[in-house]
C-alpha cells in the first residue's frame, strides 16, 4: 500500500489575495507542487477565468491532470517554469512561485532529498530525465564539488567535505543511498549550528545544481516582466536565502529609477515593477507548520510602461 504524503501549503492565504484576483483573469501558479494555492485561485476565478500551472515532478503532474480533468479552466504543462514566457506576452493577470522542495518530496524516502530517510540518492525534481546526484557524483572533479558546495549550500567546510567524498568513492566506489552521503559530511563537518544536522548545506547545494534551480528561477522571473499585463502581480515565496536574495535583487532592479550619467538630462529610465512589499508568516503558523518558519514572501506589480497589448 503507498503512503499519502501530504502538504501544507505555507502561506496560503497570504499568497492568493497578494495576487488581487480578477475572477475574469488568467494566472500562473508555476510550482504546482501539490496544488494548494492552485485550489484557492480557483475559488476566486469566474467560469471565464483561467489557471494555468507548471511542474517538472511526475506525481505533482499526476495530481494536476486529475484537476485539469475535473476543471476545464485549468492549463497543464510537464515542464519547468522557465517556460513562463512562452505564454505570450502580456497574457497573465498574476504570477506564483512558491519555491522549495514540498513536504511529499522531503518526506518520500524514494526520492532522496532528505538525510533523514535512507533511500536512493537521487533529487531531481523530474525523475524522467537528468542525472541523479548518485550518478552526477561518480564522476565530478573535487574542485568544482566543493565550489558548488560552498556557492548553493553557503557550507564553510565545502573543501574537506569535497576531499572526504572524493576519498570514499575512490575507497569503496560509487554513493548509492543518501544515508552514505550523510555520513561522509558528518564526518568532515567539525561544527555545526545547535538543532541542525551536518548534512543539511550539501544536501540543498546538491539539490539546487542538480536541478538548475537558480538558473530557472532567473528565467523565470525575467519571463515574468513579459507576461504579465500592466497592473499584473508577481508574488514569490522563497525558502532560503539564495533564492530571496536573488528575487529581492530582482524587484529592486526593476522597481529602481535609473539615471543614465552619461546622460544626466535625460528622462530616466521607466520602472517596470512598482508597489514592492515583503512578508513573513506568522508565529501560529510557524508554530502549526515549522516548515513555514524560513519562508519570505515578495510580492510586485507590473508598471504599465513596456507592457504588450
Amino acid at each position: 500500500m503507498q503512503t499519502e504524503w501530504t502538504h501544507q501549503t505555507v502561506l496560503l492565504n497570504e499568497a492568493v489575495q497578494a495576487l488581487s484576483i480578477n475572477p475574469d483573469g488568467h494566472y500562473v501558479d508555476a510550482t504546482f507542487g501539490r496544488g494548494g494555492h492552485s485550489r484557492a485561485v480557483l475559488e476566486r476565478l469566474s467560469p471565464r477565468g483561467r489557471l494555468t500551472v507548471f511542474d517538472k515532478d511526475p506525481q505533482a503532474i499526476a495530481e494536476a491532470q486529475a484537476l485539469a480533468a475535473a476543471d476545464a479552466r485549468v492549463a497543464l504543462r510537464h515542464e519547468g517554469f522557465r517556460a513562463l514566457g512562452a505564454l505570450g506576452a502580456g497574457s497573465v493577470d498574476g504570477v506564483l512561485m512558491d519555491l522549495g522542495v514540498s513536504s511529499p518530496q522531503l518526506d518520500d524516502p524514494s526520492r532522496g532529498f532528505s538525510f533523514r530517510h535512507e533511500g536512493p540518492l537521487d533529487m531531481r525534481m523530474d525523475t524522467t530525465r537528468g542525472q541523479s546526484v548518485a550518478e552526477w557524483l561518480e564522476t565530478v572533479p573535487v574542485s568544482t564539488l566543493a565550489e558548488i558546495i560552498r556557492d548553493y549550500g553557503e557550507e564553510r567546510f565545502a573543501a574537506p567535505i569535497a576531499k572526504a567524498i572524493d576519498r570514499r568513492r575512490q575507497e569503496r566506489g560509487a554513493f548509492r543511498t543518501t544515508r552514505e552521503l550523510a555520513e561522509v559530511v558528518a564526518g568532515a563537518v567539525k561544527t555545526r549550528e545547535p538543532g541542525k544536522d551536518p548534512a543539511t548545506r550539501t544536501f540543498q547545494a546538491l539539490r539546487i545544481f542538480i536541478n538548475a534551480e537558480l538558473e530557472e528561477l532567473q528565467a523565470a522571473l525575467e519571463a515574468s516582466l513579459t507576461v504579465l499585463k500592466a497592473g499584473g502581480r508577481l508574488v514569490v515565496i522563497s525558502f532560503h536565502s539564495l533564492e530571496d536574495r536573488m528575487v529581492k535583487q530582482f524587484m529592486a532592479r526593476h522597481s529602481r529609477t535609473v539615471v543614465d550619467r552619461r546622460a544626466p538630462f535625460a528622462e530616466p529610465a521607466p520602472t517596470l515593477l512598482c508597489d514592492v512589499q515583503r512578508l513573513m508568516p506568522s508565529e501560529a503558523e510557524v508554530q502549526g507548520n515549522p516548515r513555514a518558519r524560513s519562508a519570505v514572501m515578495r510580492m510586485a506589480t507590473r508598471s504599465a510602461v513596456g507592457v504588450s497589448a
